[in-house]
């Protein structure tokens, strides 16, 4: 009985985030895809190649490469954070 109730609350909130989280999701994405065609379209750039080139940047920004220089991901900083986040989680 309990692990039918906990599935059951499981659905419905599954159900309110997708709910509450769908439309905004979706219209995020109609805003990149006009972004991305104002874009290719003002620099004249194709569209394959541009999708390819920013595909790799996500790659390398996934790996730890950063674009900007603001300080290193894993500094002794990054690190304490990264490690405090990892034990109050466990």
């Amino acid at each position: 009985m309990l692990l039918l109730l906990i599935i059951l609350y499981l659905l419905c909130g599954a159900a309110v985030f997708s709910a509450l989280e769908h439309p905004k999701e979706k219209q995020a994405k109609e805003k990149w895809a006009q972004r991305f065609e104002l874009f290719s379209q003002k620099y004249n750039l194709n569209k394959s190649d541009l999708e390819k080139f920013l595909r790799h940047y996500e790659e390398a920004n996934m790996a730890g490469i950063r674009v900007d220089t603001l300080r290193p991901r894993w500094d002794f900083t990054g690190a304490f954070y990264f490690v405090g986040t990892v034990v109050s989680t466990i």
